[in-house]
């Protein structure tokens, strides 16, 4: 048990430790260019310790523990955690204890038993369906379907502890049509904890037709200034600078543009932005994170105020400020401060978030009919890199489409859009109607007036 793994690190190490344990079954099915590449299951389980040992923080992990830790996997993990603290950084870690009066994690739902039965045979079924339905003259189609069944246990030697089973299911596809020089892939995809619905499932598939039928003709990009619409699944190069800002560690680091902000209106006032670890049905939602520290939900931007930043246990004994529940840890290698859901609404719209994948709605989010000329954008080419935090950017569209007099006229190509992400977010030109799940965050098409657009 990983309880006798802590208390044989609590005998030895004089300043503490904490541990996971983590097991998965992952099933996989892959079809591509319409046929059955491949199918399996893996399974793998694994524990990670951190230790502090003469003011010293040291990390081990390993993948040998099969099922839990048992007392031959505990002494070895525990001896290479002490070598790594007697080279590790001194730090003053302090490991969260109980509640007192004790106190139950928040409820959360993160397990399907529909989800965790589901057979090989279930998802080759759900993935030879899409293929069928997406099927078109001159395209190609692949599909891919994952489904995990996770259990995790976390403990320290302040007495903290928690454990909670998991399911995710994943459903992606990408149509593919390629015409002379002319290539155009357009996807979509569901993730959840349950099965997707066959609503869900019609929701993918009007999703990828009706972006597939608008990208067919192509047309002219325009230039200039110009209103430029970014779908849910667009935003990233917007969003990225935002979030990487808002983390301990960039703060701590001195690279965060909103290191000395909190408190200040720096966005649009309609802008809200929390990390929802308790919003049921998604895949990174739990109870408490892989430190002990029960999950909460945390407002971190709020009518355009940055009010805090996330924190795990080292960032947060770093600034002398406590963890925000954000630790997430590996099997090998130490805890970092990470997201769970992330949540872009405008103010008071956040019982509003969907639990899975939203129905099929206008492309635009309604934003579309006020735009003379300008450009909707659904995919970015080579976001998250070069100086992310900066906020600058300039990415050319993977794909994107032209708007002429409130209406799309068809897909652009050689075509590229540049800006500033946090200049843009101070006033913003409106927020869609279309807030859907894109991975783990929840957003809405975005209109942004004035960015650069240029032909390449």
């Amino acid at each position: 048990m990983i309880a006798q793994l802590v208390d044989l690190a609590r005998r030895r190490a004089d300043g503490g430790a904490d541990a996971l344990w983590r097991r998965f079954e992952r099933t996989t099915v892959a079809f591509e260019w319409g046929r059955l590449k491949s199918a399996g299951t893996t399974e793998e389980a694994g524990a990670n310790l951190r230790v502090r040992h003469r003011g010293r923080v040291g990390v081990a992990g390993t993948t040998a523990v099969g099922g839990d830790v048992g007392a031959q996997h505990a002494a070895p993990l525990l001896d290479r955690a002490l070598a790594s603290a007697d080279l590790g950084e001194a730090l003053d870690l302090e490991f969260p204890g109980s509640p007192s009066p004790p106190a139950t994690l928040p409820t959360v739902t993160t397990y399907f038993d529909r989800a965790a039965n589901a057979s090989l045979v279930d998802l080759i079924g759900i993935g030879r369906s899409l293929l069928a339905r997406l099927e078109r003259e001159g395209c190609r189609v692949n599909v891919a379907i994952e489904r995990e069944v996770t259990a995790t246990r976390v403990a320290n030697s302040a007495g903290a502890a928690g454990e909670y089973r998991g399911t995710g299911f994943g459903v992606s596809a990408d149509v593919w049509r390629i015409a002379g020089d002319d290539v155009l892939v357009v996807s979509d995809a569901f993730e959840g904890t349950d099965l997707p619905s066959d609503e869900a499932l019609a929701a993918l598939i009007a999703s990828i037709n009706a972006r597939l039928d608008h990208a067919l003709r192509v047309v002219a990009a325009p230039e200039g200034a110009l209103p430029v619409v970014f779908t849910p699944a667009g935003l990233s190069a917007l969003m990225l600078p935002v979030t990487q800002a808002l983390s301990g560690k960039a703060v701590l680091q001195g690279i965060s543009p909103l290191g000395a902000k909190v408190g200040e209106q720096v966005f649009d006032p309609r802008f809200s932005l929390t990390d929802d670890p308790l919003r049921g049905g998604r895949i990174a939602s739990r109870p408490l994170d892989d430190e002990c520290v029960p999950s909460r939900t945390l407002a971190l931007v709020e009518g355009g105020v940055v009010r805090r930043f996330i924190y795990d246990l080292e960032t947060a004994a770093r600034a002398r400020t406590r963890s925000t529940g954000n630790g997430q840890r590996g099997i090998f290698g130490k805890p970092v401060p990470a997201y769970t859901n992330i949540v872009l609404n405008r103010v008071g719209a956040l019982n509003e978030v969907g639990a899975q994948h939203a129905a099929p709605l206008q492309l635009g989010g309604g934003l579309l009919g006020d735009i003379r000329d300008g450009l909707l954008v659904d995919e970015l080419i080579g976001v998250g890199q070069g100086n992310v935090t900066g906020g600058a950017f300039s990415h050319p569209v993977a794909l994107a489409y032209r708007i002429e007099r409130g209406a799309i006229t068809g897909r652009v190509k050689d075509a590229a859009v540049a800006g500033n992400a946090y200049e843009l977010w101070k006033q913003v030109g409106g927020f869609g109607d279309d807030a859907r799940w894109t991975g783990s965050r929840w957003a809405p098409s975005v209109l942004f007036e004035g960015i650069s657009v240029a032909r390449r």
